[in-house]
């Protein structure tokens, strides 16, 4: 479970949504038994994640956020829905690089350099497919870089996940900061400036900084108000009958292969779930394929 909070500040020309997200990246980590540095980069992104399905408008609105690096660690995928529950997972959960000069994990080491991409599905027609390339693989700039690229809002972006030394999240947040278009330079200025100044949002945490606290500081205290609080979580929704369909739906030749084994295991990417199918099942499945 996490908390997020949304928020307006500057007379309705900035909005703030800022999120705990320590509990659901521990139990990610837990279930894909990550090393602390893929702890730190799925993290990241599943926070991001969580910003970012929280603004999602209906029910049938969907968001996959995906980095393909050339690094150790492989892909990362998440994906959330308007709830802005997440799930998601990493090619390689045991990736790890050396760490970075000043003793933090090296997340853009084991990503490498890649592409970030955003799949937006409205449940009408067609996903829309956003497609960048990865401008520092540490994440927050990238989508940073993404939102100024693709969907021209000043935006400002915070992603942390601190690991403590027995590898379990003692902390991990973020929050993500956008003006609307007409608003004044030096609204703009004073923000960037207390940004610029004020601890990673790990930190702020640790300090026992709230969500409102944390808000009310970035946005250099002018007019903040909160506009809406909702607990997000980490959630997968797979079930036999999604991994029966998907096995359906492979090729005929790839379905009478499986149909060799006594038992067919298929596991969950996301939540590492194993569901075992009996020959007779697969053999079913190839006698509907056939109809």
């Amino acid at each position: 479970m996490a908390n997020l909070k949304k928020f307006m500040a500057h007379v309705d020309m900035v909005k703030i949504s800022c999120v705990d997200s320590t509990e659901l990246v521990e139990e990610a980590r837990k279930i894909h038994k990550l090393n602390p540095t893929p702890t730190a980069a799925l993290g990241r992104m599943l926070t991001m994640g969580a910003l970012m399905g929280a603004s999602l408008k209906s029910e049938e609105e969907k968001l996959t956020l995906q980095i393909i690096g050339d690094g150790p660690l492989g892909s990362i995928l998440v994906s959330t829905n308007h709830t802005g529950d997440v799930k998601g997972y990493v090619s390689n959960p045991r990736a790890e690089a050396p760490e970075k000069p000043n003793g933090k994990l090296n997340v853009s080491g084991i990503i490498g350099k890649g592409d970030l991409r955003i799949i937006k599905d409205l449940g009408i027609g067609e996903p829309y497919v956003g497609s960048l390339p990865l401008v520092t693989g540490e994440i927050a700039e990238d989508f940073t870089y993404y939102f100024a690229k693709s969907e021209q809002i000043p935006t400002v972006i915070a992603l942390g996940v601190l690991v403590d030394k027995d590898g379990s999240v003692k902390r991990a947040g973020g929050y993500i900061l956008q003006a609307l278009p007409d608003t004044p330079e030096q609204i703009l200025e004073l923000i960037e400036k207390r940004i610029s100044e004020s601890k990673s949002i790990t930190e702020m945490l640790e300090d026992g900084m709230s969500l409102t606290e944390i808000a009310t500081y970035i946005s250099d205290d002018l007019d903040t108000y909160e506009v809406e609080e909702r607990d997000v979580s980490w959630h997968c929704d797979c079930s036999r009958e999604r991994m029966e369909r998907a096995i359906f739906s492979m090729g005929k030749d790839a379905i009478e292969e499986l149909a060799e084994d006594e038992i067919t295991e298929v596991s969950c990417h996301f939540c590492n779930t194993k569901y075992q199918f009996e020959k007779a099942e697969i053999q079913k499945m190839i006698a509907e394929k056939q109809k």
